[in-house]
Formats: structure tokens, sequence, C-alpha cells
């Protein structure tokens, strides 16, 4: 075999979104030109079926389509009356959109450190930034800041939930609006309850990468309340209702037609799917789960469905290892380098690295490796094989 051949053999990508296609090219094809055929392109018959499919899917009342999953959690967040002088409590290990929606309103993110299993909001560090504001007529105020707390805004990373009940037990308690950031996690549960069904609303992402993913940018927000759902609908089309007459100020947040054509054939797919990454880290945590002196795989939760947008171990010499693993053709991905609380933006607020040091930790260690359904085995086994080798001594 030539060194080319065997390249091309034992090369594994991070993801494979052509595998993908392949197996449903004529399904979505047909989807797309029964659109193009219609010429309806905005909010139609393929964005009305997606809406009522998603929310049944995740166990809400309404579902909203959106123009992304970071316009899902912006549209959510000006529902609910986030602004200026507002807070909102999250996490600083996420991908920018979390936090960058809660400044685009002029709110301040508070950020709270994770759990350093799950990589998730963790409870206790909300509660001890509760415990740095105070009662003022009525309005939970942050002492440092002086901006008022208005809800939490938890992320189910890696496709994975936080822990829903202590943080909405704990919103509940405060008053506080809680939107749960699920765009790495549709179809994920927790205690008998899927991702967005937990909050005031849950946000969506349909990024290609995503393990439902569209063919472009798109997004939506799931709520039981069927005002605020309104409201979401009114505010991601300019504000407008009826049509040219706009009591406030909304967006352009509208999710093209196109894209819910090929949303709606592939959520068929989703749990087949789902149970293809759930095989892959079975067999990751089989083959790795024995060198903890060296990785540490994914902890689940008991009970819980983890549908694995990303298996994300925590690696000794992590930069090392992806150096390695990319010499031997295999695909990682860091999530995330740079946690939010020390992004350069957010320099006016004053944090620290160690302000969240579960975070900076995560930061350092965690490692990203294949997980999409169609990964062969031997493309596994291959992953497995390198790292062992890595490691040996």
């Amino acid at each position: 075999m030539s060194a080319t051949t065997q390249a091309r053999v034992v090369s594994v990508p991070l993801l494979d979104l052509k595998a993908q296609y392949r197996t449903i090219a004529a399904e979505v094809m047909q989807a797309v030109e029964a659109v193009c055929e219609s010429q309806h392109f905005i909010l139609g018959p393929q964005v009305n079926e997606l809406e009522e499919s998603i929310a049944r899917y995740s166990e809400c009342a309404f579902g909203v389509g959106t123009s992304s999953g970071t316009d899902a959690l912006l549209l959510a967040l000006m529902a609910l009356g986030v602004g200026q002088g507002d807070a909102i409590v999250t996490s600083p290990y996420s991908f920018f959109a979390t936090a960058g929606a809660i400044a685009r309103l002029g709110a301040r993110p508070l950020f709270c450190d994770i759990e350093p299993d799950t990589f998730n909001l963790s409870p206790a560090s909300v509660r001890t930034v509760l415990a740095q504001c105070e009662r003022t007529q009525g309005r939970l105020v942050h002492r440092a800041s002086g901006t008022t707390l208005k809800g939490i805004l938890p992320v189910h990373l890696f496709g994975q939930l936080a822990d829903m009940e202590a943080l909405c037990d704990i919103a509940r308690n405060e008053g506080l609006a809680v939107v749960e950031d699920a765009a790495q996690a549709i179809g994920a549960e927790r205690d008998g309850r899927r991702a967005g069904s937990f909050g005031d609303v849950g946000c969506f992402s349909f990024f290609p990468t995503k393990n439902l993913g569209g063919f472009g940018d798109g997004g939506l927000c799931t709520t039981h309340d069927r005002s605020l759902a309104e409201r979401m609908r009114v505010l991601r089309a300019h504000g407008g209702k009826p049509k040219y007459h706009h009591a406030e100020i909304g967006g352009n947040f509208r999710l093209d037609e196109l894209q819910a054509a090929v949303l709606n054939v592939k959520l068929r797919y989703l749990d087949g799917w789902t149970a293809a990454r759930q095989r892959n880290a079975r067999r990751y945590d089989e083959a790795l789960g024995a060198m903890r002196a060296h990785v540490r795989t994914p902890t689940g939760v008991a009970g819980a469905r983890h549908v694995y947008n990303q298996y994300v171990i925590r690696a000794r010499d992590r930069d090392a290892l992806r150096a390695y693993l990319a010499e031997q053709g295999i695909g990682t991905e860091i999530y995330y380098p740079v946690p939010l609380h020390v992004q350069k933006c957010f320099a006016s607020l004053e944090y620290r690295e160690q302000d969240c040091p579960e975070s900076a930790a995560a930061a350092r260690e965690a490692l990203a490796l294949p997980i999409y359904p169609e990964l062969q085995p031997a493309q596994v086994e291959r992953v497995i094989h390198a790292i062992q080798e890595f490691y040996r001594p």
C-alpha cells in the first residue's frame, strides 16, 4: 500500500457532512425543489411544520423559527425585556454567542463557573453570585455593578443538560427568567424532560455542524407560554403587527423556508443519528476510560440522555496530543481555548482568569474527538489506538 493510500484509509476527519448528505440527498433535493417550485421563501408552510415538529420533539407547546441560534438567544432575551442596566447570569465556558447576545442588548453577563465533570453551569457558583446581590425596591441588584439581575442563561454544552432542576429552583425563588442555550443539545434529556422544556425559552441552533444541521444558519425558540411565543413572532419580523405597524423595534430574525425544508427531512433521521453518536461514545468510554492518568472521558449523568454534539475529553499535554493526532490524520478541535470572562471585548467587566478556575482549566485541557454518526468502527479504533500510542511509556 502506498503512503498516499494509507493516509487516505486512516484519515479521520472531525466531521464529515458529505457522508451524511449522501444518505439523504434525494429526499433533501426533492424538498428543496418543492420550495423553489412554490416560490414561497419566507415564513411558509415548511417553517410552520418545523416549528410544530421541533416544539413537539422538545416537549414544548410552541416553536418560533429564527435566522440563527444566536438570533434565537437574542430574540428570547428581547422578548423577556432584557436591556440596558440589566444582568444575566451565564457560563463563561461556551461559544461566544451565549454572552454576546446579552451584551448586544446593553445588559451585563454575570459569569459563573462550571461543574468540572459536565462542563455545565454550576448551581453552587450561581448561588455565590446571588449572594453578591440585594433586594432594592423589588429589584435584585448586583452590588458591584449596580445592574438588575433579570435571569439565568445556562448552556447545555456538548449535548448534555445542565442541572436544570437546581437552576430553575434558584430562578423561581429569586423571580428570575430562565433561557436555555440548547444549541448543542436537541433531544437531550435529564430528570425526565427534554432540552428546551425547562425554562421560559429554549434556544436551538441549526448550524451545519449541529446534530440537526441545516444548509446554512438557522435556529428556533421553544416555549410553553402562548403570549411569549406570539411576542417572539412579532419581534422576529421587525416588531410589526399588523404589517407596517410597529409598536416596538424588533429585528429580522426569520427562518428561511429552504432551511426549514432541509431540516424537516433531517429531523426524521435525528434519533438514529443520535444513537450512532452514543454508540461511538460508548466505545470511546470503554477504551479510554482505563487511561485516567492521562485522559478523562465525558461524565454522564445517571438516567440522562447525552446526545454528544461533541465528545470532549480532558487530556494531559492536550496541545501535544492534538498535534500528534493531526500527524496521524485525525481531526480534533479545542472547544473553547479562551473562556468568555477573559475575552478582550469583556475586559471592562474586570474579570480575572482565576474568577472562574474550572472554566480556565477546561480551556487548557479539553479536546473534542470525532463523534459524528457516520464515523466507521475502524475510524473509531484508529483514534483510540493513536491516543494509546501517544501516552504509551
